[in-house]
């Protein structure tokens, strides 16, 4: 039985590193903190339970046999701000760039009926590309089960979006749907497709096009780590 419990636990911290050391040490260079770290900054400490941290996607297409993380890109559970009930998923960037698959979409549906029954405020960091192509349909109709739960807790609980990164498509679209929307300067942009590649290509200044046409109006001003004011605001609408 030691041994059961010794492997579950080296799972559960294999788990935690998402897509590896080395991602996470890049999220650092951006400014940016990881899925895990942003839940630590919102959360009471030592508050969050979390849900489903060993679930896989199931897609085997374009060699995602071979791309398989425990948690599918994605952190999700429930604590408390202030001692209130929330329940919060967090995009994991390191991971398929944060990219919906259908397992995905799962976990993030989980924790909205949950916080629906319970009448708790959800919140979301967003950190993701969008659906994961290799999944084809089966990512966009993840994406239809997350927007419908969007429709159903409109008017019935809280749901505060923030914009963590670049994000596009259904990443973008679901926020559009929430109660309150936190954006990062110079980190947090919203893109209906994938503008990012797109219209750099119509001009020099990329930076330039992609802070009128994406970028936040008023956020912190701050360079580094500066989601975490971003984060701590957001707290003030759980009390």
């Amino acid at each position: 039985m030691q041994e059961i419990i010794e492997e579950l636990e080296r799972r559960r911290e294999a788990a935690k590193l998402g897509g590896g050391q080395e991602r996470i040490d890049a999220q650092h260079a951006r400014g940016k903190l990881t899925a895990r770290e942003r839940v630590d900054v919102l959360l009471d400490q030592s508050s969050f339970e979390e849900w489903d941290i060993f679930v896989e996607h199931r897609s085997t297409d374009f060699d995602m046999a071979d791309k398989v993380v425990p948690g599918d890109g994605v952190v999700t559970g429930y604590g408390t701000i202030n001692g209130r009930t929330v329940f919060v998923f967090s995009q994991d960037f390191t991971v398929l760039g944060g990219s919906l698959s259908e397992a995905h979409a799962g976990k993030i549906c989980k924790i909205m009926d949950h916080a629906m029954n319970v009448g708790a405020p959800v919140i979301g960091l967003n950190d993701s590309g969008g659906a994961r192509i290799q999944e084809g349909v089966d990512s966009l109709a993840g994406y239809a089960e997350v927007f419908q739960r969007n429709v159903l807790a409109s008017g019935v609980i809280p749901q505060i979006s923030m914009i963590m990164g670049p994000c596009a498509g259904g990443a973008v679209y679901s926020p559009a749907m929430t109660d309150f929307i936190f954006m990062v300067k110079d980190t947090s942009y919203m893109y209906v497709t994938g503008a990012r590649e797109r219209w750099s290509k119509l001009l020099r200044t990329r930076r330039l096009l992609m802070k009128s046409l994406a970028g936040q109006t008023r956020t912190p001003p701050d360079r580094g780590l500066q989601t975490v004011p971003s984060i701590m605001m957001s707290r003030r609408y759980c009390h």
